[in-house]
């Protein structure tokens, strides 16, 4: 295998990373071999009601300051492994002009689009399905996905596209290309023109209450016929053990659907690395 980055870790300044740090995550990257990784911290401008109540949250934007100053000083200390900055930017649409401002007042190595919230509801209480059938919950998911990561254009990296399947309680438990042709298309024709990366999340293939959501290889095959080269692997680490996580495997995968390259940012620019 080539030299693998791990594009997406939270640290000690996330508000749900207290169970590692920026030095034991990079330690651990080092550790296993990995080219590099990035730390994307939560910038969520906007918590739902009932995780806000029940987590005494009013947002989860992490302080950069700090964050970034102890990067630097890993950076001094571990050698031989690229110790990255970012964020992960949580759409949301009520939040716009905060995200706007939060970017232009900050430089990252990378920026990963997400959706982590969506009508007013976390999807991890489960509120958001009551009423839906699962076709309805991952189609809406999507496109508000799609919406919001045109609307805001300055990222690079489109963050777990699947993440509604995590905590959802259907029996269909993957986003499947069959299913959601039209929007996935949407989505990766535009990642393709503007060239930003699809993002293989290995936090979304893990068991939870049973349910193992699947990488769909019809996304990975479409997404090359419509020329798609840059795809970004993310561990999506809270706990320095889970840093590149299955990425030899999933390197593997990417192989043999014919992707040659990894994909990572530097300073917002493009690196492809050899699988």
């Amino acid at each position: 295998m080539g030299r693998l980055y791990d594009n997406h870790n939270h640290s000690q300044f996330s508000f749900d990373g207290k169970r590692t740090s920026v030095r034991e995550a990079a330690l651990q990257a080092k550790a296993k071999g990995l080219g590099g990784l990035c730390f994307t911290d939560h910038c969520d401008f906007f918590v739902p009601g009932v995780k806000a109540e029940k987590e005494n949250l009013l947002r989860e934007v992490f302080d950069v300051a700090p964050q970034q100053a102890e990067i630097r000083a890993a950076r001094e200390d571990i050698t031989g492994t690229g110790i990255f900055m970012g964020a992960e930017i949580g759409l949301y649409k009520d939040c716009h002009q905060q995200i706007r401002k939060f970017l232009s007042d900050n430089k990252f190595d990378q920026i990963i689009a997400s959706v982590h919230y969506i009508d007013g509801i976390d999807p991890f209480y489960g509120g958001y399905y009551q009423g839906k059938d699962w076709k309805e919950a991952y189609g809406h998911y999507l496109e508000t996905l799609y919406n919001e990561m045109v609307w805001l254009g300055d990222f690079d990296i489109m963050g777990h596209y699947d993440y509604v399947a995590r905590y959802a309680p259907y029996p269909q438990t993957s986003i499947l290309y069959k299913d959601f042709s039209d929007i996935l298309d949407q989505m990766m024709k535009y990642l393709v023109s503007e060239g930003k990366a699809l993002e293989i999340n290995t936090k979304s293939y893990q068991d939870y209450k049973g349910r193992t959501p699947v990488l769909d290889r019809d996304i990975l095959i479409r997404y090359r016929e419509l020329g798609g080269e840059v795809i970004s692997l993310g561990s999506d680490s809270h706990d320095p053990f889970r840093v590149g996580d299955k990425f030899d495997f999933y390197a593997g995968y990417l192989k043999s659907l014919g992707y040659k390259y990894g994909a990572h940012f530097e300073g917002r620019r493009l690196v492809q690395e050899n699988l």
